[in-house]
């Protein structure tokens, strides 16, 4: 099967990006109207799929990207899957709700709603690309200003921050009276 110029194309760019992009990102990096690169997206997922290659169009969130096709993931197992659990405590969770609720928000501000020092949890966070610093504060000293990151969206599989849940009537006071 022969993909057309289009696919050829959106398939460079989704391989070269290594990351989901959207249809629109596509459209703005490519010239290409929402139509076309509608079309080529399932022309190069078609391919793919009938083909049987080693790797998958799938889509996310409004978003599309490689993946490894499933019946290879016992094979490739033993080479990427035995990386540590990098799963997040519950205070680091616990930390990234309040960055991402609250952005910008400085470290003291953090750890006052907490009642406890964030330091360590806002190194883990950063390092792990969750968090990273937006600005800063225009007091003395200047602090860090945090805010979230694109991998923070795509892992907790949002578009933007404004997808995220409501808080509730208690929850948002509790957040703005420890801010103040």
């Amino acid at each position: 099967m022969n993909l057309s110029e289009n696919a050829r194309l959106v398939e460079a760019l989704l391989f070269l990006e290594n990351e989901p992009l959207s249809v629109e990102r596509i459209c703005r990096m490519t010239g290409l109207s929402e139509t076309e690169a509608g079309k080529a997206l399932e022309e190069v997922s078609e391919a793919y799929y009938v083909e049987n290659h080693g790797m998958t169009l799938v889509e996310s969130t409004e978003t599309f990207q490689f993946i490894p096709a499933q019946d290879l993931n016992e094979a490739l197992r033993a080479c990427y899957g035995k990386k540590i659990d990098r799963r997040l405590s519950k205070a680091a969770v616990e930390t990234l709700a309040i960055v991402a609720y609250s952005q910008p928000v400085t470290r003291s501000d953090i750890s006052k709603i907490r009642g406890v020092s964030s330091d360590s949890i806002i190194r883990i966070l950063r390092e792990r690309d969750y968090i990273k610093v937006v600005g800063r504060k225009d007091v003395q000293g200047h602090p860090c200003l945090y805010g979230t990151t694109k991998k923070f969206l795509y892992t907790f599989g949002i578009t933007t921050i404004s997808d995220l849940p409501k808080l509730s009537e208690i929850d948002r006071q509790r957040f703005e009276r420890e801010l103040i």
